[in-house]
């Protein structure tokens, strides 16, 4: 079990899936065994540090729930241990590329994202991302960096490759261990801001909706209210501006899950603007006249993907314990899409008053 199977990406929005990497149902014979004791036994290269940092960062369920690294098994628990990586052992290369580092030290690396990147390498995308950058400009502070030495970095968190903002990143094994308890106690603090479509009906409002695989198609998700199906999810939200068809609003998230503030917008009927996957790439409110309709394609053309940003991260420092808190700008697509919008309000606000005196 290699250090990178252990230290996963905790719970963030657009997190990456979760992987099944082990699933152990305990025989009927079993005598009460710690579970760390028990898994260090039954996986290869397995060590109980490893497996206690999986237990601590919830990677490592016994019947669905996660549990202490004392929990004594029982005969026909099923345990299911998780990593973040759907395919095992890819080497990362090194490729230069620009990075927009915000913060670094010898402990973590704070990296604002530009929308069209995706994090990590994985199916489909095994160069250009994200890591294949981080570790060329790695290995240039440091040549004599090893490859073990690269392995210590990890990712606490991922963002989707359209969505753009603050990503924190880890140097040292302690480092992504701190971080990754962080997200799983849900006390980092992550703001984002997105562009939906519709006027939200309330100024703020909270979004209570499990989370889980769509039923048919097994590539999105979906929202279930009634709690039957997926993991909790739970999305605050503010309005921030409204442009009549469309609002920009602030997302806090209570909870993290994959696709979590796109699939939330969704379920409340208001998707977030242009994202092609949760039915925001069409005309949702509006009119149907053809100037309407091209303004709309245009904005489209300006952005063309889902318009929601990470803006702002908040942490303690894994070492220092000091509080670190990151803000960036909306990037030029979200920013000139909301000029945009607000300058077609007005204009259709004097209309209307002109059109009534």
């Amino acid at each position: 079990m290699d250090n990178q199977d252990i230290y996963t990406a905790a719970e963030g929005e657009e997190q990456e899936e979760l992987y099944e990497q082990w699933r152990i149902v305990v025989d009927k014979g079993q005598e009460p065994l710690r579970l760390d004791k028990f898994l260090v036994a039954r996986i290869e290269h397995a060590t109980r540090n490893k497996v206690q940092k999986a237990i601590e960062t919830g990677k490592v369920q016994v019947n669905n729930k996660g549990v202490q690294s004392n929990y004594k098994i029982k005969p026909l628990d099923e345990i299911v241990v998780y990593t973040d990586r759907e395919i095992q052992g890819e080497e990362i290369i090194p490729e230069a590329m620009p990075l927009n580092i915000v913060y670094e030290d010898d402990e973590v690396m704070i990296i604002n994202k530009p929308p069209g990147m995706v994090v990590h390498p994985g199916s489909g995308n095994y160069s250009g991302t994200l890591i294949n950058g981080v570790a060329h400009y790695l290995l240039q502070k440091n040549p004599d960096l090893t490859e073990a030495g690269l392995s210590r970095f990890g990712l606490v968190h991922r963002i989707d490759k359209n969505t753009s903002g603050l990503l924190v990143l880890a140097k040292t094994e302690q480092a992504v261990t701190a971080l990754a308890k962080q997200f799983f106690d849900h006390t980092v603090k992550r703001q984002y801001q997105a562009l939906v479509w519709g006027d939200m009906e309330q100024d703020a409002g909270t979004v209570v909706a499990h989370i889980g695989r769509h039923k048919k198609t097994r590539k999105l998700f979906d929202a279930y209210p009634e709690g039957d199906s997926g993991k909790e999810a739970i999305t605050h939200y503010k309005v921030l501006e409204r442009f009549g068809y469309v609002t920009l609003i602030e997302c806090i998230l209570e909870t993290g899950r994959t696709h979590q503030i796109r699939v939330h917008m969704q379920h409340i009927g208001h998707p977030i603007f242009n994202d092609d996957t949760y039915g925001g790439d069409r005309i949702v409110k509006g009119t149907v006249y053809s100037k309407y309709k091209q303004f709309v394609e245009n904005c489209f053309e300006i952005c063309p993907r889902q318009a929601l940003h990470a803006k702002t991260i908040g942490f303690k420092h894994p070492v220092t314990k000091a509080d670190m808190l990151f803000d960036s700008e909306l990037p030029a697509d979200m920013q000139q899409v909301i000029e945009k919008w607000r300058t077609y309000t007005k204009a259709k606000k004097i209309g209307y008053e002109n059109s009534i005196r």
